[in-house]
């Protein structure tokens, strides 16, 4: 189930560590794997798609600041 609170990457990314963190030092159940794994891979797509558009927006910016001194 998605949580209702505004993400960000800052806690996406934080959740994704413990996530990673309970599987890789096996305290989590076998009950709840299956659903950790899901949510990780949606944080992994959040985390991606929200980089993606801060080196477009960046990317921008930066083409309009060389233009502007030109």
């Amino acid at each position: 189930m998605e949580k209702k609170i505004n993400l960000t990457y800052e806690k996406a990314y934080e959740e994704l560590a413990a996530i990673a963190a309970e599987i890789e030092n096996e305290t989590i159940s076998v009950d709840v794997l299956a659903i950790k794994v899901k949510r990780a891979a949606s944080l992994i797509t959040f985390c991606q798609t929200k980089l993606k558009s801060t080196e477009q927006d960046v990317n921008t910016i930066i083409a309009q600041m060389e233009s502007s001194n030109q």
